[in-house]
């Protein structure tokens, strides 16, 4: 066994994964007595350190005891809770009809670790977004080594505590953020990578895991769109819209980008966002002791930039001192502005009328399929067309962000949003390789398939094929 450290430099990066390549091919990790006891040390150390988590998110982005709970904390005990319930029904071997032509037969599907994976998380949900698919990764039966954010550094090390608390190094490991490690990371031979982040550096990974045939899973994000329609109610929009956006200051990958509103209800909405960002928040919403604050200065300096020549109808100032933007929603925001040309990340809202449902659908397939779609609405033709036109990963009818906060259904994204999903079954099987068998008896051989061929296995093969 490794000293117990679970942080590896760039000398070590080898050292880790030979060890747990080594680990992993003494078979440990495939029984589900293995999976199930990592899946309980590890819940045991989060309960044991769950004020030590909040007090971590308060001070990298400044989020209260009961977001922390509701947003990370929470989901990952309820996470582990599913899998340990369901995990060994997932295991069990699958057995598929066998087709006649290979009688006498059975056949069936065995879920195999894929061995030594890395997940890359990023800062926004520094707990969730680590640990979620780690509890997964652990489901499937393999060794991970897992590589924080180094932006939220209290969450990071808090991280490095539990991992180190709940695992030997050979099962699961942490390594630190940095330029050199990054890049050693990056070239090495992993079975599988797990990365959640933005595009630019998801596009890296992918290269670099081409070089490997390494297979991956990309969460990434963009611009996912909150179309609001007439008949929706917009009291009720309006409140969902503004939890859903401005949880965690904007820093959501599946939060609400831009609004695009009916023009005969816009300003109502509007209004009513207002009203709901006051109850919310308070009239002076950099007071609330509840408000995150942006992960950096580089962040906030970004965001403040994308306020210039805009339309600002709430909000639209910040302190630098804290980090913090207030809510802010913008009006008139045109397509073409810099606000709309990449995902915003931040508690900035530009909204947008359109005349008919049509156009709404056409504006979003304008941009690259979205990680999220939200729709308020009443009237079923309008779900029913907005739904089978728009091809995005996940989404909600009458609410926001909700949609991931549930192991029963797997999130991910699709095309420029990301590729492969988790939670859940969903995360057993991503984690898992479906390895196909079929187990044939050898007292019958039918001989129809061997040389040489001759008229009558012509007339059997296609009976038997056909």
């Amino acid at each position: 066994m490794i000293k117990k450290e679970s942080e590896a430099d760039c000398m070590e990066i080898e050292k880790v994964l030979k060890e747990q390549r080594n680990f992993f091919e003494t078979g440990a990790t495939k029984s589900i007595q293995f999976r199930q006891n990592a899946l309980k040390r590890l819940e045991i150390v989060i309960k044991k350190h769950e004020r030590e988590i909040a007090d971590a998110l308060k001070k990298d982005l400044h989020k209260s005891a009961f977001e922390s709970y509701m947003t990370e904390i929470g989901l990952l005990l309820n996470e582990i809770r599913y899998v340990k319930k369901h995990l060994a029904g997932w295991m069990k071997e699958k057995w598929v009809p066998t087709p006649f032509a290979q009688f006498p037969a059975k056949s069936m599907v065995i879920a195999e670790p894929y061995g030594v994976v890395l997940i890359i998380a990023p800062w926004n949900y520094p707990f969730l977004l680590c640990l979620q698919p780690l509890i997964d990764a652990i489901s499937g039966g393999n060794c991970c080594v897992i590589k924080p954010s180094g932006a939220s550094t209290v969450s990071f090390k808090m991280i490095k505590k539990i991992i180190e608390e709940a695992f030997p190094l050979e099962f699961v490991a942490v390594i630190k953020d940095g330029e050199e490690e990054n890049k050693k990371l990056l070239e090495q031979k992993f079975d599988f990578i797990f990365y959640t982040g933005g595009p630019r550096v998801g596009k890296l990974i992918m290269e670099q895991a081409a070089k490997q045939l390494t297979p991956v899973v990309l969460e990434l994000g963009g611009k996912s769109p909150c179309i609001v329609e007439e008949s929706a109610d917009l009291n009720l929009a309006a409140k969902r819209i503004v939890f859903g956006k401005f949880l965690n200051s904007g820093q959501t990958c599946v939060a609400p980008d831009y609004v695009l509103v009916q023009e005969s209800v816009k300003e109502e909405l509007i209004l009513k966002m207002c009203k709901w960002i006051h109850r919310m928040y308070g009239k002076e919403p950099l007071k609330c002791k509840d408000y995150p604050k942006i992960i950096s200065s580089y962040h906030y300096e970004r965001l403040m930039k994308l306020l210039k020549e805009e339309l600002v109808v709430s909000g639209g100032y910040g302190r630098k001192e804290t980090l913090q933007i207030a809510p802010t929603i913008l009006n008139e925001t045109d397509f073409d502005a810099p606000v709309m040309q990449e995902e915003i990340f931040g508690p900035i809202l530009p909204v947008i009328g359109f005349e008919t449902i049509e156009r709404a659908v056409n504006l979003v397939k304008q941009k690259e399929k979205p990680l999220a779609l939200y729709l308020f609405t009443k009237e079923q033709s309008v779900k029913k067309q907005v739904l089978s036109q728009l091809s995005f990963g996940g989404g909600c009818v009458n609410d926001t962000i909700v949609h991931l906060a549930t192991s029963y259904m797997g999130f991910g994204g699709v095309g420029a949003s990301g590729m492969g999903s988790y939670h859940g079954k969903a995360g057993f099987d991503t984690f898992s390789h479906k390895k196909s068998l079929l187990v044939r008896k050898s007292k019958i051989d039918i001989p129809i398939r061997y040389l040489p061929y001759r008229k009558y296995k012509n007339l059997f093969l296609h009976l038997f094929l056909r």
